[in-house]
């Protein structure tokens, strides 16, 4: 297994200077023990509880605390059980499962009463019937809108992960396992994928997928194998595809971005100055903003979209900065989420960014020009995919297509 956990460590993150735009909650309140953030030994208290961080900026701080607006409660219910073994029976991976969302618990109490028929996945399996086949990452999605127990407005996306459960890249924020050499991508996964998502009745989809550098064309075939069928299936549905770079080969994402999709989704995940740090050393800043510019360069009309996870160690300036380069190749939607460990072998928490300053990035970016951009702490890639404004906003560009032909 190659990860980049396993690499010397890259220089010390930037500093924690910070704007003065709204307050943020750091991961670190108490002056005492001091943070190691920069390769510095554990007190004595820690090292008396048995904490050793991996490397410098990893491990857990046992003294950290996550502020009241990101907790969470533990997945349980009969609901959630009979979800996890349904969907191994149907051999679909979710990016709930596989990155270890920390709002997976909500499906168990899932308010299924207050969704529309566009917001939750119905699938008969087996002897189950009308299981909820919802794959998303905030409680808004599990309860259409509406946060953990309540109401909410019916919105809410299927996000299905082709092409394995298993990664070839070691991102430090990811918790989805690797290998140099994951088992080979089911050959007919695109079709059952489509007769599934085609049979629950939705409207929109999302298909992302892991890293598959062992893959030729990164997977980027499969990606597009599974579009077509899905068009051909229900032409109606939208498919918004979350992709890998794949290594910067821009005529696989011309590829998938010629198949029939509506949005094409790339995420930058993070600043210029945290990139070695956060991501696989062959993903990259400019090779994230070349695939999105292919992708709408290569097809006109192409909504495009990506996301930004904070709370790593960058600077207001720099997520500015980083709004900009998206801006200046025509990104149309942009979330911004929280960062959360997932393990003490991947990156710490530098600080928990308040709901306020969320909604300040939110206010930042559609001064920028963003058609919509979701900003709060628990808001991840998927988040609200199928929210009315986005599947009007890209209806009307398909339509404006059309009567321009």
């Amino acid at each position: 297994m190659q990860s980049s956990l396993a690499r010397p460590p890259p220089p010390p993150p930037p500093p924690l200077a910070r704007g003065s735009a709204g307050a943020r909650f750091l991961a670190r309140p108490r002056p005492a023990p001091a943070v190691r953030c920069h390769g510095e030994p554990a007190s004595s208290s820690s090292a008396a509880s048995g904490w050793a961080p991996p490397t410098p900026f990893t491990g857990r701080d046992p003294d950290a605390r996550k502020p009241a607006w990101l907790r969470q409660r533990a997945a349980q219910g009969d609901k959630y059980a009979r979800l996890r073994e349904s969907l191994g029976e149907l051999k679909l991976n979710t990016v709930c499962v596989e990155a270890q969302c920390p709002n997976i618990g909500e499906v168990g109490r899932a308010n299924q009463s207050s969704c529309h028929g566009a917001a939750v996945f119905v699938a008969r399996v087996n002897a189950f019937s009308d299981l909820v086949m919802v794959c998303l990452l905030l409680p808004q999605c599990w309860n259409g809108g509406g946060g953990a127990g309540g109401e909410g407005d019916g919105i809410a996306t299927a996000t299905i992960m082709l092409l394995g459960d298993t990664c070839t890249r070691g991102c430090r924020f990811c918790a989805v396992k690797t290998s140099n050499k994951p088992p080979p991508p089911d050959a007919l996964e695109p079709l059952k994928t489509a007769i599934a998502i085609a049979s629950w009745g939705v409207d929109y989809v999302v298909l992302t997928s892991v890293d598959r550098d062992d893959i030729p064309d990164g997977g980027s075939g499969h990606f597009a194998e599974t579009v077509r069928a899905l068009k051909e299936l229900k032409p109606t549905i939208l498919v918004e595809c979350l992709t890998s770079d794949f290594r910067g080969d821009l005529e696989a994402v011309a590829s998938l971005a010629n198949s029939g999709l509506d949005v094409y989704a790339h995420n930058i995940e993070t600043v210029r100055s945290m990139q070695r740090i956060v991501r696989d050393p062959r993903a990259g800043y400019d090779q994230s903003l070349g695939v999105l510019k292919q992708a709408k360069a290569c097809k006109k009309g192409m909504v495009t979209k990506s996301s930004i996870m904070l709370g790593l160690g960058e600077t207001d300036e720099e997520i500015k900065q980083t709004m900009a380069d998206l801006r200046a190749i025509d990104v149309d939607i942009l979330t911004l989420g929280q960062y959360l460990q997932p393990t003490e072998r991947h990156l710490r928490v530098r600080e928990y960014v308040t709901p306020e300053k969320f909604d300040f990035w939110k206010e930042y970016g559609e001064s920028l020009g963003f058609v919509y951009v979701a900003s709060g702490p628990l808001v991840r890639s998927s988040y609200r995919a199928g929210e009315i404004f986005v599947q009007n906003f890209v209806r009307q560009k398909k339509a404006q297509l059309v009567s321009a032909s």
